[in-house]
């Protein structure tokens, strides 16, 4: 829905199906139930997720004018994609092959660029376009991570120009967004800057000025609008980087925000007592599931960090007297403070939504808890039920009325 703050909506990649006949019955079942909630009467926007064997199938002129049709009758429109997961995301081990496959390999660019020419087609006249990426790749495959910066970063420059192309040509103006997370080659905010710096720029001045008839102050300004960064709240609570100093930080160097992915971590301070400090670990192990990455970040009473992959090798170090709080990535429910003996980081929702309300740093939100199917029975409601909820309590944050949508 388009708001005085900007469009909100939810991110499909929680409703199953890799292929669009599937992919797209989901949406057919829930969107009209959550829209009649949230936005009965004004257009809602939705935040689509397609797996690369979606996304080929939605390429066809006969899908891609069907579901432009069925967009229309449910007065409904797409304004940001989720370009992250490439392949399945439920009902499979996920983990590490969230990154698969990564920025260094071409199928990551054709893939993008795909998902780039369906958003062309659906979006609305005169409205911009976004699609969430990966962090380049996952860290821990690479024993120089550097050259693999630069190798993704160069099949980058592709989608780059395709989206200058675009715009040049009298497209809509579309942005790939950046979305650091724990273990990626970028995980917080000053990795984000130094890669964007120390390779985009050079890097892009350089191709962008081989492929158009531009300055180099032009190509500057280009990349700095096509290429922006997705804000993960849930990311970036993990590494403990509060929502002012990730926004200071980017007007600092004059980047922006292309989305807001609005989301929860859970996190809980680690007693000293072992009893108490046991109790604590044993509410984390209650979810610890398979499917998808549940990276720890600890901090310790110094105030260094420790990082560990995922939640199992966090609860074989709980012993550790050194660390004094947990954080780890699994995308609880917003409106979740509190469960049990853990919480969430809630607060760094409330602190970022007020920041947006004072002064809009996005025009793209999207509620972004894909867990679902992962997550304990008594935190469910029915899906559309579950995700009205969470946007209704978003709208509530940015002091929306659903008269006023």
């Amino acid at each position: 829905m388009r708001t005085v703050t900007g469009h909100l909506s939810y991110c499909t990649n929680i409703h199953p199906g890799e292929t669009w006949p599937d992919h797209f019955a989901q949406l057919q079942q829930y969107i009209p139930a959550i829209k009649s909630v949230v936005s009965p009467d004004q257009p809602f926007g939705i935040g689509l997720r397609l797996a690369n064997t979606a996304s080929l199938e939605l390429s066809k002129e006969v899908n891609l004018l069907a579901f432009r049709q069925w967009l229309k009758e449910q007065d409904c429109y797409v304004f940001t994609m989720n370009g992250f997961p490439y392949g399945g995301f439920h009902h499979t081990v996920v983990k590490d092959q969230v990154h698969t496959p990564d920025w260094t390999t071409a199928d990551r660019v054709e893939y993008t660029s795909r998902l780039f020419r369906i958003l062309a087609a659906l979006l609305p006249a005169g409205m911009e376009g976004g699609i969430s990426t990966a962090p380049l790749s996952y860290k821990l495959w690479h024993d120089d991570p550097e050259a693999a910066m630069e190798t993704a970063t160069l099949n980058m420059l592709q989608v780059l120009g395709q989206l200058v192309r675009i715009h040049r040509a009298g497209g809509p103006v579309m942005h790939l967004d950046i979305e650091p997370e724990p273990d990626g080659l970028m995980e917080n905010i000053q990795e984000y800057i130094d890669w964007y710096f120390a390779y985009l720029m050079p890097l892009g001045i350089n191709y962008l000025l081989d492929q158009f008839d531009m300055s180099e102050k032009e190509a500057g300004a280009a990349i700095k609008r096509h290429i922006q960064l997705c804000y993960d709240v849930c990311h970036f609570a993990l590494v403990y980087e509060s929502p002012v100093f990730v926004l200071g930080k980017l007007k600092e160097y004059g980047l922006k925000v292309g989305k807001l992915q609005i989301s929860a971590a859970l996190k809980a301070a680690m007693p000293a007592a072992p009893t108490e400090r046991n109790a604590v670990a044993q509410a984390f192990s209650t979810f610890n599931e398979p499917t998808y990455l549940h990276q720890v970040i600890a901090r310790k009473s110094n105030g260094d960090f420790l990082h560990y992959p995922d939640l199992p090798q966090a609860l074989e170090d709980v012993n550790n007297r050194e660390v004094v709080e947990w954080r780890s990535h699994f995308h609880v429910p917003v409106f979740l403070e509190h469960y049990e003996l853990l919480y969430s980081t809630q607060s760094d929702i409330r602190e970022v939504l007020e920041l947006q309300r004072e002064q809009l740093f996005t025009q793209h939100m999207e509620v972004e808890t894909y867990t679902w199917g992962v997550l304990p029975a008594e935190l469910k409601l029915p899906m559309d039920q579950s995700v009205s909820r969470e946007v209704s309590w978003v709208m509530e944050q940015l002091g929306i009325q659903k008269k006023e949508v």
